[in-house]
C-alpha cells in the first residue's frame, strides 16, 4: 500500500478554525453524554450567565456603533443585517420585530440571509462561501451613505458577512462587524467592530449557543437604543406601537394611561381624535391640543413626543 502525499481536504480551513475561540474543544466536557440531563442543564445555564459579562466588555464600542446608527437614520437611512446561517437567522428575527413594536416601515429595519429567505429554514449549500453574493444583495438593495450594514458572523470569517461590510463601506455606508472572536476579519473590515468573545461552546463549534446568545444581546441593542434615540418611545414605553391586534389594542390603551394618568373616557377620545396613534393621543392630552395640531408638533419634531410637548401649551408637562 502506497501513503499519498496529496494534502489533505480542507486542510487549510482545518486549520484556520482551529485557531477560533468558538471553535475549541474543551476536553472537560468530552463525556457530557454521559452526565444526568439535570447536570448538562446546569452547566448549559452557567455557560450562559458568563455571555452577559461578554457583552458588557464591549460596551463603548457597541454605543459610539449605535450613535452613528441613529444619526445615519434620522438622516433617512436604513438599518440592515447581513449574515448567514443563525446569525442571518437572528437579524431577519430582530428587524421582523421593529415594525409592530416601533412602528417602522419594514423597509427601514431589513435582514438579509446568505441564499435568500428559503434559508431561514433550510440551509443553502454553499452561499455563506460567497463575498459576490452578498454584494449583490445588498445592490438589490439600492444601498446609499445613510444606510448601516451591520455584518454577522460568530466566527468572523464568513465570506457573506465579510462581504458585506467591504461592499457597503466602499460605497460610503456605516459599517458594523458582529462577530464572536477577537482578531476577526469581520472587524478589521468594518467602521465599528464588535467583538463578543463568549469563548468555546459546550458542543464544539455550536456557535448558535453562547455565540448565538451574544449576538441576540447586541442586536437587541442596537435596534432598540437606536429607535429610543429616534423618539420611538416615551420614557420606557413604546409609544409607536403598531397595534394590529387585540392585545396590542390593549397595550396602547394601557400605554397613554400610564403617560398620562388619564381616565378611559379622555383615553379613547384621544385615540379616536388620533386614529389610534398611541404617540398623538399621548400628546393631545399632556399637550391639550388637538389632533391635527398633534401631528404638526410630531412632524415638527421628526416624532419626538418631549420635543413636541415643549413646544405645547403644555410643555410644562414634559
Amino acid at each position: 500500500m502506497t501513503s499519498s502525499t496529496s494534502p489533505s481536504p480542507y486542510g487549510e480551513l482545518r486549520a484556520t478554525l482551529a485557531t477560533l475561540t468558538t471553535e475549541a474543544f474543551r476536553p472537560e466536557l468530552a463525556e457530557i453524554d454521559r452526565r444526568s440531563t439535570e447536570d448538562i442543564a446546569r452547566v448549559m445555564n452557567g455557560e450562559d450567565q458568563t455571555v452577559p459579562a461578554a457583552v458588557a466588555a464591549q460596551l463603548p464600542r457597541i454605543a459610539a456603533a449605535i450613535d452613528a446608527t441613529a444619526e445615519r437614520m434620522a438622516r433617512g437611512g436604513r438599518l440592515i443585517y447581513s449574515g448567514a446561517g443563525t446569525a442571518g437567522r437572528l437579524g431577519i428575527l430582530d428587524a421582523s420585530e421593529c415594525p409592530p413594536t416601533f412602528n417602522t416601515d419594514p423597509s427601514e429595519v431589513v435582514g438579509i440571509i446568505a441564499g435568500g429567505p428559503g434559508a431561514m429554514i433550510k440551509s443553502v449549500e454553499g452561499a455563506e462561501d460567497s463575498k459576490e453574493l452578498a454584494a449583490t444583495d445588498l445592490d438589490e438593495l439600492k444601498l446609499g451613505p445613510n444606510d448601516t450594514v451591520v455584518g454577522i458572523s460568530a466566527s468572523g470569517r464568513t465570506p457573506y458577512a465579510v462581504g458585506a461590510v467591504e461592499h457597503a463601506r466602499s460605497i460610503g455606508a456605516l459599517t458594523i462587524g458582529l462577530s464572536c472572536n477577537a482578531d476577526s476579519p469581520l472587524a478589521a473590515a468594518a467602521d465599528h467592530g464588535l467583538e463578543i468573545v463568549v469563548g468555546p461552546e459546550l458542543l464544539t463549534g455550536s456557535t448558535r449557543l453562547k455565540a448565538g446568545t451574544a449576538q441576540k444581546l447586541v442586536l437587541n441593542m442596537i435596534s432598540t437604543i437606536t429607535m429610543i434615540r429616534l423618539g420611538k418611545t416615551y420614557g420606557n414605553l413604546m409609544v409607536d406601537v403598531r397595534a394590529s391586534n387585540e392585545k396590542l389594542r390593549a397595550r396602547s390603551r394601557r400605554i397613554v394611561a400610564l403617560a398620562t394618568g388619564a381616565a378611559d373616557e379622555e383615553i379613547e377620545a384621544a385615540l379616536a381624535a388620533t386614529d389610534g396613534e398611541v404617540k398623538n393621543a399621548i400628546l393631545t392630552i399632556l399637550g391639550a391640543v388637538d389632533g391635527p395640531t398633534a401631528a404638526d408638533l410630531l412632524a415638527d419634531s421628526h416624532g419626538h413626543l418631549r420635543v413636541a410637548l415643549q413646544a405645547s401649551k403644555g410643555g410644562d408637562r414634559a
